[in-house]
């Protein structure tokens, strides 16, 4: 006699849905940073709380720095940091989470365009929309494949591996866990180069050309790209190559890194202390632009176009522009679209009027 008694075994379905059984869809999660719910004490200091407890962006004994986060960090740089995001603040909100909806939303668009079925979902790996939220819901409406799309150009440990850590933390007591793909970088993608140099050539066209462009990209510590983290290697790619689509010379542009924080050694040069020795040396205009951003952002309205722009005039500095991040760009929509389509090849993503599919 079976094991299993006749009152547990499955209740019989028609032979016709046994054979072909739910329709199978596929989701596209574009994951961002991250940001505070509203630009208040509380709320960043919140947001800080949970982004800044990852072990893969603070890598000090994590006893040691629960103390200085929860001591020194938290009560002091929360109150300092919520009044930066109240100056960049929108009526709809932070700008990182509009532009990243807006993306989401318009990859969906043109993907549908394209032929393709999906879902598209934005989520945020530190704040609100979760990725447990959105991997939830997808799990609720049916998913059983999906494209997770980091909105890192650049891999770096501390953000797309924090990604993958934080998926494969929540299916890790799953009972049944989808099919999952990654995308790691596209620091070298030809339509994410092309659109960042059409971006900052529509720019020039309209506000003519500076002295120097330089390319700020978020800091990381020296320790990590010496226990092997590409990231120098890939922002560095990304730099030559966009300089290349734009046709400058070595000396027209320049390559630094910018939100250090601590006392540890990070990649240089630094873009503050750069901009004030340019302004010191004579330099009359620099632009600014940030292609590891793909959505402006605290690091870039705040950081650049404020503080940044700040130092260059004070050090004797002329004239400071910041270029805007890609955002809704209609040339890094497409960008994007052709980079999920290029990883989800093999899938049945296609529309179809056929309900056997």
């Amino acid at each position: 006699m079976s094991a299993i008694s006749a009152e547990t075994q499955p209740e019989r379905q028609p032979a016709r849905q046994q054979q072909r059984g739910p329709r199978s869809r596929t989701a596209v999660v574009l994951v961002n940073l991250g940001t505070p719910e509203a630009p208040t004490a509380a709320a960043v200091r919140s947001y800080l709380k949970e982004f800044l407890s990852d072990r893969r962006v603070v890598e000090i004994p994590r006893w040691l720095w629960q103390i200085i986060l929860r001591v020194v960090i938290l009560p002091f740089r929360s109150k300092q940091s919520a009044s930066k995001y109240e100056a960049i603040w929108t009526a709809e909100g932070s700008p990182l989470k509009v532009h990243t909806a807006r993306q989401a939303l318009l990859l969906r668009g043109l993907l549908g365009e394209r032929g393709h079925d999906l879902a598209v979902e934005y989520a945020m790996r530190y704040g609100s929309p979760s990725l447990p939220q959105v991997l939830k819901k997808l799990k609720a409406d049916g998913i059983d494949r999906m494209l997770i799309v980091p909105a890192y150009p650049q891999y770096a440990g501390s953000t797309t591996a924090s990604v993958y850590d934080a998926v494969h933390a929540h299916y890790a007591q799953a009972r049944n866990v989808p099919e999952l793909r990654f995308v790691k970088h596209y620091h070298d993608h030809a339509g994410y180069i092309r659109a960042l140099a059409e971006s900052v050539n529509a720019y020039w066209s309209s506000n003519g050309r500076p002295d120097l462009l330089m390319m700020s990209f978020h800091g990381v510590p020296k320790r990590t790209v010496m226990l092997g983290d590409p990231y120098f290697v890939e922002c560095q790619r990304t730099a030559r190559l966009l300089a290349s689509q734009l046709g400058l010379q070595d000396h027209q542009f320049m390559l630094t890194f910018q939100s250090r924080f601590g006392k540890a050694e990070w990649l240089g040069p630094y873009t503050a202390t750069s901009l004030a020795d340019l302004g010191r040396n004579g330099v009359q205009r620099v632009d600014v632009v940030c292609p590891g951003f793909t959505s402006d952002c605290l690091e870039t309205l705040e950081e650049i176009a404020i503080e940044a722009r700040t130092a260059f005039l004070q050090a004797g500095g002329k004239e400071f522009h910041y270029l805007p991040c890609l955002n809704e760009a209609p040339q890094w929509i497409a960008a994007l679209a052709d980079l999920t389509e290029q990883h989800l090849q093999g899938w049945p993503t296609k529309s179809t009027s056929n309900p056997a599919q």
